[in-house]
Formats: C-alpha cells, structure tokens, sequence
C-alpha cells in the first residue's frame, strides 16, 4: 500500500521500536507479565523467545506498563528558524509573523546578546521554536533511541524522565533514510529496553504504544497490529501499521507486544487532520537495532548501490517483452562508469532477483541492494532480451540524496510542433516523430551522445500521452532494438504486431536519463 505523502505525518509521531526485555530473574506471573523491580530491563537466557498468546485481548495492560515505562522518556528540543523563510506581518516588513508555538529570543527581558545601542530594541536575533517527540533507554548508560526528525534541527536537547528528572542530551548519531536517530545522556544505570527481533507479532495480535502524545509524558495506548511490509514512500524501512493511537509527539516511543517487548519504533501516522485516525506506521525492530547499532558506535549509515536508475515492471511492460506473470524492476539507465556499468548491466535488463531474494519493485530491489556491504558482491538474477541470467557486480558507496542525478518525472503531453523539419515528420502511435538534427540538439537541449528519433508533439487522446510521453522526448529504442529513425521505430511496431503483442517498450531519453513505457499498439 502507497500512502498519499499529503496524509503522512512525519514530523509529529513516534516510538522506538525495541524488543523489550523482560528483567533479568524475573518471575513469572500469571498471565506471563514478569514480576520484578525497576532493574535493568534485560531477557533472561533461560526465556522462551514467544510464549502461547493469552486468549483474547489482555485483561490490562498495567503489568506490560508498569515495567516498561521507566524506560521511555519525553524528549524537548530547541532549534532556531530561519527568519528569512517565515510569513511577515503585514505593514510590519520586519517583523516575522510567528507560529504559537515560537519565542523570540531575549522575550524575558534579558540581555540578548545583541547590540542594540541600549535603547531596548526588539532582538533581531532568529527566534527559537520548541517541540517535542519520544524515546526510550536502549543501554544503562544513558543511550537513546527517537525519531531523526525529532533532533534533527537541534539546538538544546532536554530529556525528561518518567520520575520528572529533566537531563541534557547531544546527539550521537543520526540516520535520515530510516529517520532514526541516538542521543545520550549523562549517568548510569537507566532502566533500559531490548529490539527484539526473535518473535514477530502476527496481524491481529495486541500492542502497546508508550510515549509523549501533545506534552503529555508517559501516556499509553493500545491496539493491534494491523498489517505489515506497508511502503509509505520511504526507500529503505518496510513498515509496520497498527491501530494504537499515536499523535503529535509519540515521535520517537517504543511500541510492545503483550509480553512486554519493543517491536517497533512510531514514526508516521496517516491522518487528513493531523490527529490519530488509528493508522500509524512504525520502524520494526530489525531495521531500528541494526542502524541505532552502527550509530552508537560513532560509524556513518553506509548503504550498497549500484549505479542505475530503475523502474518497476508493470505487467503491461512484461507482456510487451514476453515475460508476462513476470516481477521485477526495470533498468531504465545506468550511470556512466558505475558499478552496474562495470559489470555489464544495460537498460532494458530486468531484474527479477537480488541476492536470492525475490523482488517485485524498483523500491524492494533498492532496498535489498543497500544491504548489501561496500564492495561485497551483489547478484543480479535478470532477463534480457527475454532469455534469464546473471550479474554479479561489486557494491559501491550509496551517495546521499543529493548526490544522485534526479530522474526526470512524466509530465502532461505538450501538442505543437517543435524544432525538426516539417519534411521529416510521421505519425506513429499518437507521436509525432522527426530526426534528431542539431535544430532539435540545440531546441531541446539534447546532449550529443543521445541517439534516437525525437518526439515533436503527442497527440492528447494517444495512449502515449496517456503514459505522460511528451514533446522533446527522444525514442532511442523500440521493442527489442535501438532506433535511428523513423523507419526504424516503425520497423520495430512491425514486428511486434506480427508477434501478436498488444503493447511495444520505447526507451525515452529524457534529462539525460531513461525510462521505459509501454505504449499500447491498437490496430
């Protein structure tokens, strides 16, 4: 399920998600709670890993919170906003109009640090905003997991205990692919929680959210989980949805089975008001140890990459190819001497599986590359030309999102002619095409090692346009073969008519990179 982005709340949620421990020589109760003092929240070796679920929901959730929640903590945060980027009041040009919840700086009448001549001049320093968001104890001295959006701005970190012990926090590390991240604080001692990654809940089974909804520490929910493997636009984490409410500062908190153990990190809610609708997504515990792991021992999130773009296979683009029933990923481009172009991967290539492991979208091929160790081997099990085989290439260093050149996305069709004699233009399927002169170089900005026939306009009620293809486009390859022509394009719509296909593939540069479309063939 793709979540609609303008629904998603990301900034405003949250629970760490860790296994939590049940404490060392615990006894057991009955219902399965362990029974102890405020120790050290740790398994002990001779547990089962999942007991038998109690029948039906729990009678109360009090043992599971009366255990936990020395663990979880309310976070506060500081940060300066940029000025520059806030609404004015009007007729007051320098004067920010600000949200309730920001303070100008120097407000209670001390000095502000600003040379104002001392004639008591409002402070023209930037004003500070103050939020806050949820974590929880992952050591006894003093680490904590939250969200990344929770810290990431941060000026002045404030960590408030469930004894109403306020500590001062710095950051240790910070993830923002997984949107995880760990601050410390000073001491020894805390009681403190375990991910647990040995026993996975089911859909329907009951959970816990413990966390600091609208300021209000140490507040406890309860529901199920809903579903799992929920992708919400986000490259890397595979969520988990549950039904317990979270709001507005639960950002950061653990969630916990009935046994007491930290299965998920809150982190995003689906919601068209802000508030709770009882849809929210957490970072399951796997993910949350692994990353908060490498954080804590000081080491920078490293990922696997590949070097090409990659769009998913739709079935409409497998039966164009012959692979019909097929899933996968499509290699639309590769970048110029990057691992996939050292290993001899093409556009046009589909692959099908990584590492063994089964892939059904460009985001699960993305994710299970980033697995992948720098420099370790990764195999591709792919088709092309739609006969199967292997690429085993050597994994490099994922850049940061700003690093890496930017697909161009698919726009509407435009509809007139653009540069390209009128003499060499035909219609095909919808399209206008024409040569690839140096007018249409220099008219569209088409680099000169791209080689193809360019679309000159789209003709709106085409499938083509449907498929958001549009002037400026250039075709470099139809069907199963690179084109130089017009007559090469319809060569190519020939031959897959006599096969007996309903759409043919074009490769379209666009920006300097490719995409492939499936265009619909009709009669």
């Amino acid at each position: 399920m793709a979540v609609k982005t303008s629904h998603l709340i990301m900034g405003s949620l949250a629970a760490a998600a860790i296994g939590v421990a049940a404490f060392a020589g615990a006894n057991m109760a009955p219902g399965g709670f362990a029974q102890s003092g405020l120790g050290h929240l740790i398994r002990a070796a001779t547990e089962p890993v999942m007991e038998s679920s109690p029948p039906g929901q729990p009678m109360s959730f009090a043992d599971i919170f009366e255990k936990v929640s020395p663990a979880v903590v309310s976070i506060h945060v500081e940060s300066k906003v940029d000025v520059s980027n806030m609404p004015q009041i009007r007729g007051f040009p320098n004067i920010p109009g600000l949200p309730f919840n920001l303070v100008p700086r120097g407000d209670d009448g001390g000095d502000d640090g600003d040379d104002n001549g001392g004639k008591g001049g409002a402070s023209r320093r930037a004003p500070k905003q103050m939020s806050s968001g949820s974590g929880f104890f992952i050591s006894p001295d003093g680490y904590i997991v939250t969200n990344n959006h929770v810290v990431e701005n941060a000026d002045d970190i404030k960590v408030i205990l469930k004894d109403g012990k306020e500590l001062k926090a710095t950051v240790v590390g910070r993830d923002e692919d997984t949107d995880l991240a760990v601050i410390r604080v000073e001491g020894s001692s805390f009681p403190y929680v375990d991910f647990e990654n040995r026993a996975r809940p089911r859909v329907g089974d009951w959970v816990l959210a413990v966390g600091n909804p609208y300021d209000l520490g140490g507040t406890a929910t309860a529901g199920i989980v809903s579903a799992f493997n929920r992708d919400i636009g986000e490259r890397f984490v595979d969520y988990i949805q549950i039904d317990a409410p979270i709001n507005r500062g639960n950002s950061g908190g653990p969630t916990f089975d009935v046994y007491g153990r930290v299965i998920g990190v809150n982190t995003a809610i689906f919601s068209p008001s802000g508030g709770s609708v009882g849809i929210g997504f957490d970072i399951p515990a796997d993910v949350a140890e692994s990353v908060t792991k490498q954080l804590m021992q000081g080491h920078k999130i490293q990922r696997g990459y590949i070097g090409a773009l990659i769009e998913d296979l739709t079935d409409e683009l497998a039966n164009s190819w012959g692979l019909a029933g097929k899933k996968g990923a499509v290699i639309a481009s590769v970048v110029p001497d990057g691992p996939s172009a050292r290993a001899g991967l093409k556009a046009g290539d589909v692959i099908v599986k990584v590492n063994g492991q089964d892939v059904d979208s460009a985001t699960a091929v993305t994710r299970e590359v980033a697995k992948a160790q720098v420099g370790g081997k990764i195999a591709l099990n792919i088709y092309r030309d739609g006969k199967p085989t292997t690429i085993v290439i050597t994994a490099g260093l994922r850049p940061s999102e700003e690093e890496i050149a930017q697909n161009g996305g698919l726009g509407g069709a435009d509809q007139g002619a653009g540069p390209g004699g009128e003499a060499t233009r035909h219609v095909v399927l919808g399209m206008t095409l024409g040569a690839l002169d140096s007018a249409a170089r220099q008219g569209f900005n088409i680099p000169a090692d791209v080689k193809g026939v360019l679309i000159q306009s789209v003709k709106s009620s085409s499938d083509a346009a449907d498929k958001g293809v549009r002037r400026g486009d250039v075709i470099v390859r139809a069907g199963d073969r690179a084109v130089a022509s017009v007559a090469d394009v319809s060569s190519a719509l020939a031959d897959w008519k006599k096969q007996g296909r309903t759409s043919i593939p074009l490769e379209i540069s666009r920006g300097g990179s490719s995409i492939f479309i499936p265009i619909k063939i009709g009669d």
